[in-house]
This record gives C-alpha cells, structure tokens and sequence, in this order.
C-alpha cells in the first residue's frame, strides 16, 4: 500500500510543479524549475528534520518521495543547463547552475534550521 501512496503524492508534487511552470515566465530564464527545486530543498529538509523520530515512516515516505520527490525536478535542471550551455548561454547555464546547487544546499541548511527550531 504504500507504493500506492507514494505514487499518489508523487502525482500531486507533479501536478503542482506542471501548475508553477504554466504561471512563470521561462523565457529567458527556467524560473520555475530553479523556484520549485530551491524551494523542495527548503521542504525536505525542514519535514524530515521535524518528522524524524516523531512521525511513522509510512506516513513520511510518501510525503519525502512522493510529494517532495514528484514536485522538484532534477532532469529538467539537467535539460536546462544543458540546453543554454548549447545554445551559447554559458554564462547563463553557470550561474543557474551553481544557484541551484548552492541554493538548494543553502536552502536546506535553512530547512534544518527552522525545523530544529519548530521541533
């Protein structure tokens, strides 16, 4: 059962990513996908830090994986790095880059922070 769980939140995640990207403007820049992804470090890392040891691994996994997991996307940050280094935008594709990475583990630092503190 809980496969199924976690391909229901997971589907969830999915459609609020697809909800985001339809209402951003990506023409210059892929603001969505470096949004939601910054923004799911953010969430993972403040759920899990208040979650573990006090909420059931059946409920945290399809909520981590599955919600968390389905709404950040690694593959389209990929894709779009990609695609700008291509097309000549290298000055562009390394600075989404390193945002993202760095970002994103800034972000979750500030998850685990936060989460600490609510906990």
């Amino acid at each position: 059962m809980r496969f199924v769980w976690v391909g229901l939140a997971g589907a969830v995640g999915a459609v609020i990513r697809f909800s985001i990207g339809l209402h951003v403007d990506q023409s210059h820049f892929p603001w969505a996908t470096f949004t939601i992804n910054l923004s799911g470090s953010f969430v993972l890392a403040f759920f899990l830090t208040v979650a573990l040891g006090r909420v059931p691994v059946t409920v945290m996994t399809p909520i981590a994986v599955g919600l968390v997991g389905g709404y950040t996307t690694y593959s389209t940050f990929a894709w779009d790095t990609f695609t700008m280094g291509r097309s000549g935008r290298v000055a562009v594709a390394v600075l989404y880059l390193t945002g993202s990475v760095v970002g994103g583990v800034l972000l979750a630092w500030c998850g685990y922070v936060l989460g600490r503190a609510v906990r």
